[in-house]
């Protein structure tokens, strides 16, 4: 892997404190969710950044050996970002730990 590019970055209070909100709704540290929303917008710009160190969760997923142990296809779907409020799940819909999962979909128990 390239090594990462190090940048000082001066935000207004209000946008860190509300980057440290979205960061923690999506149990990531502020600076995973800073760089998550810069490839959502370079993405949505259409200037998706090429090579081989581009999709870092992509690579990592292929480095698991995800797809030898038959959680390939939900990895590719899943890497690197899960769905925002009021998206639906990936194709093949579900609970995305899937039907395996020992919580059955039920909430933990308080006993």
């Amino acid at each position: 892997m390239a090594e990462r590019k190090k940048l000082l970055l001066r935000l207004d209070p209000r946008v860190y404190d509300a980057m440290a909100r979205w960061a923690a709704d999506d149990l990531r540290s502020v600076n995973a969710q800073i760089e998550y929303a810069l490839r959502v917008a370079l993405r949505s710009a259409g200037r998706t950044p090429k090579g081989p160190d581009a999709d870092p969760a992509a690579a990592a997923a292929a480095r698991d050996g995800a797809a030898r142990d038959g959680a390939g296809a939900a990895a590719r779907d899943w890497a690197g970002e899960a769905p925002q409020r009021g998206e639906p799940y990936p194709p093949g819909g579900g609970d995305p730990h899937g039907p395996g999962d020992s919580g059955g979909g039920q909430p933990l128990s308080g006993g």
